[in-house]
């Protein structure tokens, strides 16, 4: 097991601006669902999870921009950072980079020049990567991120990505018929479907030497990180895909006991299901106790590649309170195996010391995080 710090988070989401507006409505049980404005089209459903306006101040084709480089400030803030340090490493994860041509909008990533420029950096300064691994992009780059502190390249990395509603990718999901009607329910046992949603995320990792010699307590440790591109199914998740990279992400980890396992489910019948299912098999292995489980998005829907975020933000609020979230928009949780407990409303235990996040994503990307508590 090699650790790195998780010294600062950022977030912005249709609940609002920071990581603690997200974590005070999750556990409010709020479902920051409305309308669908933001463009025409027919569609299956027309409720979505828009950011505010008061929490995204941005020209219209610039949303995307804003709400990272918001999250990206919120996070270096969080780190005690003023700024970027030179040599860092820059993870930028979207569905889409920036073109060749420049074109701006809301489907395409940030730009890293104004992006940097904006943290008081440049791009002659530090190491650009883009990485895009469908909706489990953000786990990926934390995954990617950590390698790269371990393996010595940097001491500080920054994972940043935002995901903005848009027709191109909001007809993605209902040509495939994804989208609930009436609003996502995840776990729940009459579940029909994901509502996307829309936010700007970000994190800092930082080398356990460079976090300790500053004097920064981060919010949590990454111990563990696991990413596996199963390709057997194009669009549904596969159970022993998602059972293998759990497992994977514990044995990184040097972890035998898991307090709560932070899902990607998003509301889909299949999805949901195999994931249930995987953590089952994974409870009967770590021994007699039930292992927690829920999801954030009944509360902000789903942000696609940017979805690994708010989970991030959620296992971290877990860690620091010993709060289990709840499951926002949860009426009769689905059958499940023996060993899972799908959480409904925030409970407090007795103990959380490590947390494991999951981010699954079309084409068999798969990615699981261990994060574990920071006075370890």
């Amino acid at each position: 097991m090699t650790a790195v710090a998780l010294a600062g988070t950022g977030l912005v989401t249709a609940l609002g601006n920071g990581p603690h507006a997200f974590w005070d409505g999750l556990l409010r049980g709020t479902r920051a669902f409305g309308e669908l404005t933001a463009f025409e089209g027919e569609f299956r459903s027309r409720t979505v999870a828009a950011v505010p306006a008061s929490a995204c101040r941005a020209v219209p084709g610039r949303r995307k921009e804003a709400m990272a480089l918001a999250a990206a400030g919120q996070a270096l803030h969080a780190a005690s950072l003023p700024r970027l340090p030179d040599g860092s490493l820059v993870v930028l994860v979207s569905q889409a980079p920036r073109s060749a041509a420049g074109a701006d909008g809301d489907f395409t990533g940030p730009a890293p020049e104004k992006l940097l420029a904006a943290l008081g950096s440049s791009v002659d300064r530090v190491s650009v990567v883009h990485l895009s691994h469908a909706c489990a992009s953000a786990a990926f780059g934390a995954s990617f991120a950590r390698d790269w502190l371990v393996s010595g390249l940097s001491d500080t990395a920054l994972v940043v990505g935002a995901s903005a509603l848009n027709p191109y990718e909001y007809a993605s999901m209902d040509v495939v018929r994804t989208l609930s009607p009436g609003g996502a329910r995840p776990l729940d046992g009459v579940r029909d479907g994901i509502t996307v949603g829309e936010g700007g995320g970000a994190f800092v990792l930082e080398t356990e030497a460079r976090a300790r010699g500053r004097g920064h307590r981060p919010q949590a440790w990454l111990t563990g990180a696991a990413c596996l591109v199963d390709s057997t199914q194009a669009v549904a998740s596969e159970r022993a895909a998602i059972s293998a990279c759990m497992q994977s992400a514990l044995q990184d980890a040097g972890v035998g006991r898991i307090d709560y396992v932070h899902a990607h489910a998003t509301g889909t019948a299949q999805g949901d299901a195999a994931e249930a299912e995987a953590v089952g098999e994974l409870a009967r292995a770590l021994g007699p106790r039930p292992v927690p489980l829920s999801s954030h998005k009944g509360a902000v829907g789903h942000l696609l590649h940017a979805s690994a975020f708010p989970a991030v933000v959620a296992a971290v609020g877990f860690l620091r309170e010993a709060r289990l979230p709840g499951t926002p928009g949860l009426r009769e949780p689905l059958e499940t195996p023996d060993g899972v407990l799908v959480v409904r409303k925030p409970t407090t235990v007795a103990r959380a010391e490590h947390v494991l996040v999951n981010s699954f994503g079309f084409s068999g990307n798969n990615a699981s995080l261990v994060l574990s508590a920071a006075g370890r």
